[in-house]
């Protein structure tokens, strides 16, 4: 008999690199709400519970800020700072600004 089971991205979220890739590849989608789910996967991987105490967001507010459409920028800050990881902005290749 064959054994059918929901996969979960949760667990092949190993190490800081792969949860660091995992949310890299959600924000050059450019979608907020990936993004937010994306965090919410790298959250669960590394302990809900840890993430809603480092916050001060309670957990099942965390799991619906992380779920649902129109994330807050404040919650996905806040997550991001609880996971060890930082908004890194850099020019794009090739992206010359020029000034007055």
């Amino acid at each position: 008999m064959i054994e059918i089971r929901n996969w979960d991205v949760a667990e092949c979220l190993r190490d800081e690199e792969d949860m660091a890739e995992y949310i890299r590849a959600a924000i050059d989608e450019d979608d907020a709400e990936l993004l937010a789910s994306a965090l919410g996967d790298v959250a669960r991987a590394r302990g809900m519970s840890q993430i809603a105490r480092d916050t001060g967001i309670p957990r099942d507010s965390l799991y619906k800020g992380l779920s649902g459409p129109n994330p807050s920028y404040h919650v996905l800050h806040k997550v991001l700072n609880a996971l060890g990881f930082d908004f890194d902005i850099k020019p794009k290749t090739g992206n010359t600004l020029t000034t007055a």
